[in-house]
């Protein structure tokens, strides 16, 4: 864990969101707290890219445009090969209602000493925190880089199983997560943003590319059931 005056570089992926990225990336700029933004276009098609030219030249601001979708893993790997610093803050590109109070939350634990990983759940209501299947899944999250970045090359082919691999990671080697809410934040389900039948195809993929990740990594499932086990004893 680091020390609580390190700087914070803010890293967000962004695959076809011209409708919410620009507003995110406004409220930002507007954090004290982040030294570095960095901004990863990944092959977007839809107008993304027209978003963020407005952008360019912005103090403390740097956009990497890959040429093609190469997936939210690869994405991630390029801010945190990128990065200056060694906090590291993630947000999604697809978020309304984004406040600049959410970076503090997500952060001050790790400054504090109290977690190496905080997970911050987007949250409407206390519904959706208690009863969150996926609320390890979940985007916003901040890290040191020094953490992560053994698994650079992992998560370069894991696409939407990049959290499942940063998770077990965590787990495996004993690396405390502390779950915070985002009241207020919202963040929409792929029916929300896809025609039915592609929403079904987008969870089937992610779901296969999450259960791949778990095989591949069975080692790491391996250090976490020894754990769980060397606990009781």
């Amino acid at each position: 864990m680091g020390p609580n005056n390190q700087n914070a570089t803010a890293i967000m992926c962004a695959y076809n969101e011209k409708q919410t990225i620009g507003g995110i990336l406004e409220t930002l700029l507007k954090c004290t707290e982040l030294k570095e933004i960095i901004v990863i276009n990944d092959g977007s098609t839809d107008g993304t890219s027209k978003v963020l030219e407005k952008f360019i030249g912005t103090d403390k601001l740097r956009i990497i445009e890959l040429p093609e979708n190469k997936g939210k893993g690869f994405a991630m790997a390029e801010g945190i090969t990128n990065a200056k610093n060694n906090l590291l803050v993630f947000v999604d590109a697809d978020l309304t209602n984004f406040k600049v109070e959410y970076i503090n939350l997500l952060i001050q634990p790790l400054l504090e000493g109290k977690a190496n990983m905080v997970i911050g759940q987007p949250s409407e209501n206390v519904m959706d925190y208690r009863f969150n299947p996926f609320i390890s899944l979940a985007g916003e999250r901040s890290l040191f880089r020094d953490d992560v970045f053994p698994l650079i090359e992992q998560m370069r082919v894991t696409r939407f199983g990049v959290e499942t691999l940063i998770n077990l990671h965590y787990k495996a080697y004993n690396m405390k997560t502390l779950y915070v809410s985002l009241w207020g934040l919202v963040h929409p389900i792929k029916m929300q943003k896809y025609p039915f039948t592609k929403s079904v195809r987008e969870y089937i993929l992610a779901a296969k590319q999450i259960t791949k990740t778990m095989a591949v990594n069975y080692m790491l499932i391996v250090f976490i059931i020894r754990n769980i086990f060397l606990r009781q004893i």
